[in-house]
């Protein structure tokens, strides 16, 4: 016998899911199935252990003044701190971690108590840490006029370039040039007005126009600028080991390269990736000119599975879940690219942003509006002082001052 009830039934009709509700979901499951499972320490971070993590050998300090080491080595090594320090009850620093580019180093004050001596109260230096920079002559000019007693001046060795300081601390440091050619060998300002651009961070950071008109420098190093009238964004060129291999990636993971050119420099390709945005890839012998005051590179994409698949197949990028929802930073061969980078997904349109870092951001931020472009008021951020901007173009850039 027929059910009367089911003339009031309907078969419920399948549904579309929601575009952003699907992103979100697939977004929350990938950080929780990406993320650790467990954080290195139980305090609160400034870096999370994630991106910068210990290694087997981790560096421990003897310093005579804790609080004045964490300045000089935040301040002339660009360090960035792990949180804050832990306060004895007499006043004394008991731990404290800094993060140097990929690896941490930790220290304390003097406790002649337990034995741990800084190298004044030992006679001296029992060991010498070795830094690599991208400018080991302006790290130990930096150093010098911080307090530092240079032993030996930088100069260049078969084993490269690089100078010898002890820190006030009395701690030995080696600062030596990378030897691996840096990830990001090149980066481009785009705008309509090349000119105007100049004359903004002219303005703005104080940046100079190289002679041939292709670059704006300043004592740490340049970045480019291009007219076009395209779009307004960051053009990065990354480093390859094939730039002929990394084409056929690029177009095999739905992206569009030309072909590589023989430059002065090296090899070159002008690419985009699946999302329209521009890039390069390059391959050469040695390193491009340091990229100064160019200190993180955010990639904003509408969609950042799309964009984190492209780039692991095209240049072999892995991505750890950074401190926003839905922001990845970089990493390639086990170490994070420098300058930092961070994916980050919901962007109407792609667009990559640089963060330039500032003394006072206040003061860059004021000398943005006077300049002609728009600044946010500073906020405290997980990685220092920073402002949102754009500039006279509308190329938006975050001011950050560490």
């Amino acid at each position: 016998m027929t059910d009367p009830m089911d003339v009031l039934r309907s078969a419920a009709p399948p549904v579309d899911p929601d575009p952003a509700f699907a992103r979100a979901l697939r977004s929350r499951m990938e950080r929780a199935l990406l993320a650790p499972q467990r954080e290195e320490r139980t305090m609160t971070t400034t870096i999370s252990a994630r991106e910068t993590a210990l290694h087997a050998l981790t560096p421990y300090l003897a310093v005579t003044d804790a609080r004045a080491a964490i300045a000089f080595y935040v301040d002339v090594f660009g360090a960035t701190r792990r949180g804050e320090p832990i306060v004895m009850p007499d006043g004394r620093v008991g731990h404290a971690e800094l993060a140097l580019g990929d690896s941490v180093v930790m220290l304390a004050d003097e406790f002649p108590e337990i034995g741990h001596l800084a190298p004044p109260s030992r006679g001296g230096p029992t060991q010498s840490l070795r830094l690599e920079v991208d400018d080991p002559d302006g790290v130990v000019a930096r150093a010098v006029a911080a307090g530092a007693v240079l032993e030996r001046p930088v100069a260049d060795s078969e084993h490269g370039r690089g100078g010898a300081l002890l820190d006030p601390s009395g701690h030995r440091w080696l600062v030596e040039r990378s030897s691996r050619v840096p990830d990001v060998v090149h980066a481009s300002l785009w705008s309509p007005d090349a000119e105007r651009t100049a004359a903004f961070f002219h303005a703005v950071l104080g940046l100079e126009r190289s002679a041939d008109g292709r670059m704006l420098e300043g004592a740490g190093g340049g970045i480019g600028i291009f007219s076009t009238q395209a779009e307004t964004t960051l053009m990065v060129c990354y480093s390859v080991p094939d730039v002929h291999a990394a084409v056929a990636l690029v177009r095999a993971a739905g992206g569009s390269a030309g072909e590589p050119t023989d430059e002065p420099y090296g090899l070159l390709a002008d690419c985009r990736d699946d999302q329209g945005q521009p890039f390069a890839v390059w391959q050469g012998t040695s390193s491009r000119r340091p990229l100064g005051e160019l200190v993180h590179v955010l990639l904003g994409v509408p969609d950042s599975g799309r964009a984190r698949g492209f780039y692991g197949t095209a240049l072999g990028w892995d991505f750890v879940p950074a401190h926003a929802p839905d922001s990845w930073t970089v990493r390639r061969g086990g170490h994070y690219l420098a300058p930092r980078t961070t994916v980050l997904g919901g962007f109407g349109d792609a667009v990559v942003s640089p963060s330039f870092a500032v003394g006072d951001v206040e003061a860059a931020a004021a000398a943005v509006r006077a300049a002609g472009g728009t600044a946010g008021e500073p906020t405290q951020r997980p990685f220092g002082l920073a402002a949102d901007c754009r500039d006279d173009q509308g190329m938006p850039f975050l001011l950050l001052q560490p």
